[in-house]
């Protein structure tokens, strides 16, 4: 298989099951945002980190790629098998959306409770976290955009909204296992 076609010269691409569309439609724009998250969530598990956390992402990465296949495919063109629609076998169930939670819970027991906001940094891996939680903010907002339009499934919303939150406490949690200094927010008066 070539990486480049030449289908895709013109500014359209296309889509599971072979509509075509422009580079800059809002389903390609979701998808591809969902790459760019999964991108820089293998940047933070490239860091030097907990065996545990790692292995987690790495699961957070495969469910990207369901979320990713699930944006990519108009509805009309998802295969039925069996009467059930092939992506709604495939896809996020809530299991995936109670791991993340439990993640939190765990982190939040052994961090000291959140009274400010607090700035993103005080560590590369604690700053790559963060740039992935607001790649995955994005991907979210692009997500329920597209659900204006088209049919999203719910799901993969949820689980783009949990991720975000867990993403988050990971960075505060990265920050505590680096003894890296979380700098609270205060606004000036």
């Amino acid at each position: 298989m070539k990486v480049y076609t030449k289908t895709g010269d013109t500014g359209t691409t296309s889509l599971f099951g072979g509509t075509r569309v422009p580079k800059d439609h809002i389903r390609i724009e979701s998808y591809g945002t969902v790459d760019e998250l999964n991108s820089n969530i293998g940047l933070v598990r490239d860091q030097d980190m907990n065996a545990h956390y790692k292995d987690t992402l790495a699961e957070i990465q495969d469910r990207l790629f369901t979320i990713g296949a699930i944006l990519a495919t108009p509805q009309e063109k998802e295969v039925k098998k069996n009467g059930e629609l092939r992506l709604k076998k495939l896809g996020i169930v809530e299991t995936d959306i109670e791991l993340l939670e439990n993640e939190i819970d765990s982190m939040e027991s052994e961090l000291p409770e959140m009274t400010h906001f607090v700035l993103p940094g005080g560590h590369t891996t604690v700053s790559y976290c963060h740039i992935a939680r607001c790649v995955c903010r994005r991907a979210e907002r692009l997500a329920v955009h597209l659900s204006h339009n088209e049919p999203v499934a719910e799901i993969a919303i949820k689980y783009l909204n949990r991720l975000s939150d867990y993403l988050f406490v990971l960075a505060r949690k990265l920050s505590h296992d680096l003894k890296a200094e979380e700098v609270k927010w205060i606004p000036r008066k």
